[in-house]
């Protein structure tokens, strides 16, 4: 078997395995977009399907890691080629992740469900805060189906927008609790809502980083905005 023949098979398997994360990146932004619909609707069987479709999510992630095992150990891979299978590793880990904030999320709605919500709450704020992450998520997915640094970037400097809006969100029911106790444990739920949504966006941007650490070759977490600008120029 010729070398381009094993270099054909290898960018085939690369590109299988990179499309099957694109797939569980969409499978996990459809849990949290699922997710928001059932705490905006108090559906109960929505939040249902959520916590399902979490089974499939923890699937994929063993199956794409065991793949992702056999190919290093059958390729010996160096350079860009390597540094791609790492960031995958990197990015099912945090697709995972996103399906467990959105299996979170799904769990206090069914909490709320049960125990009630004030009207008084801010909800829609939620919701909000929601269609940023899903739009950051969505957004890095995108990057990592096109290797795109400067896609990549945006969701990096829009990531202190989510932050902003949950430090937002948890003056507000601090507010309501505040203003009326009985609030308190409908309130309480929610600010755990406004987290798990605010760490889907930081899973966002763990991605976004992992691509430009496949292109760049530069690992950029923990630098500053400026260092990350200078390596993607």
């Amino acid at each position: 078997m010729n070398d381009k023949h094993l270099s054909t098979q290898f960018d085939a398997e690369l590109s299988g395995i990179s499309n099957r994360v694109l797939e569980m990146g969409g499978l996990a932004e459809s849990q949290v977009a699922q997710a928001l619909y059932a705490l905006t609707h108090f559906s109960a069987e929505t939040a249902a399907q959520v916590l399902k479709q979490e089974e499939r999510v923890n699937l994929m992630e063993v199956e794409i890691d065991r793949d992702l095992s056999a190919i290093i150990a059958r390729r010996q891979p160096t350079a860009r080629d390597l540094r791609l299978l790492i960031a995958i590793s990197k990015a099912i880990a945090n697709l995972e992740r996103v399906g467990d904030e959105a299996a979170r999320i799904a769990r206090t709605v069914q909490r709320l469900i049960n125990t009630g919500v004030s009207s008084r709450l801010p909800v829609a704020d939620l919701a909000f805060e929601a269609d940023l992450a899903i739009a950051q998520l969505r957004k890095s997915l995108d990057a990592f189906a096109r290797l795109d640094t400067a896609r990549a970037l945006e969701v990096l400097k829009q990531d202190d927008q989510i932050d902003q809006e949950f430090d937002g969100l948890l003056r507000k029911l601090i507010t309501h609790m505040m203003e009326d106790p009985r609030t308190i444990s409908s309130s309480i739920d929610l600010v755990f809502v406004a987290k798990a949504i605010e760490r889907v966006g930081d899973h966002a941007k763990n991605l976004a980083e992992a691509i430009i650490y496949v292109v760049k070759g530069t690992d950029v977490r923990h630098t500053s905005m400026e260092n990350v600008e200078n390596v993607v120029r």
